[in-house]
């Protein structure tokens, strides 16, 4: 015989309010209890970033391989358009990035990562030579005309990472971060190539993975007058510390 069909159960109701006993009563929302304020970290941040701007400048990619993780930055002192302001800004000392970055310890963001020191992870030189391989594939740059500097982070400090890449990026401005996005992309993979190119790889053609991107952008001329419009306020004296600057906010 065949079976009889089960008649399909209705989902639960969700509940329309949270039941509260009467043993634990909720006090009335004060928003200024939930506001962490911690100026020992602020300090914190503030010296780590004082540090980073004083490690040196090496060729992209740095000649020597090496062990560890960080942050980064990019400098580009080449003329090529439309980035020729910074070669002038960066002729006499590296303050302005055109690109910041980090690279993470493996399985960082599933807080896998066993801080010690005998874990030796090269995923600093790797993305910095990844960044290398990106722009050698485009005409309009050349590898030459661009430096980095780098701070690496071992044992427990190394969770400090996306904090010290957020600061650095929120201070600074770099182009490549706060406009022109999409230098840190990776090829998508197989069957997501309809996703649209990034800007970068609008205005700067070369890498074979974004040319197989199908998605809308916007055009070529319009993406070129905003990075013109942005690089106009880069190092004007009369900026604020949030403008892209390189401020004064961590001197």
């Amino acid at each position: 015989m065949p079976k009889k069909s089960q008649p399909k159960r209705k989902p639960a109701a969700l509940p329309t309010h949270v039941p509260v006993s009467s043993s634990r009563p909720v006090e009335p929302f004060d928003r200024a209890k939930h506001v962490c304020k911690n100026d020992a970290f602020v300090e914190l941040v503030k010296d780590a970033i004082r540090f980073f701007n004083g490690t040196p400048v090496h060729l992209l990619p740095p000649l020597e391989k090496f062990n560890g993780t960080g942050i980064y930055a990019l400098y580009y002192t080449g003329q090529a358009k439309p980035y020729g302001k910074y070669a002038e800004l960066n002729r006499l000392a590296y303050d302005f990035p055109i690109y910041i970055g980090k690279a993470v310890p493996k399985g960082w963001r599933q807080s896998r990562t066993v801080h010690t020191e005998e874990v030796k992870a090269s995923e600093l030189f790797s993305r910095l030579s990844q960044h290398a391989a990106s722009i050698r594939k485009v005409e309009s740059l050349a590898i030459e005309d661009f430096s980095c500097r780098f701070m690496i982070f071992e044992g427990a400090s190394s969770d400090m990472i996306g904090t010290l890449e957020a600061a650095v990026i929120k201070w600074k401005r770099p182009i490549w971060n706060s406009f022109l996005d999409g230098f840190g992309n990776h090829d998508p993979g197989k069957g997501r190539y309809e996703q649209a190119r990034s800007e970068w790889d609008v205005i700067h053609p070369g890498r074979s993975w974004a040319e197989k991107c199908k998605g809308k952008t916007r055009i070529r001329d319009t993406i070129l007058k905003g990075i013109e419009t942005f690089l106009s306020k880069v190092g004007e004296i009369s900026s604020q510390p949030m403008d892209p600057s390189g401020g004064a906010a961590f001197e």
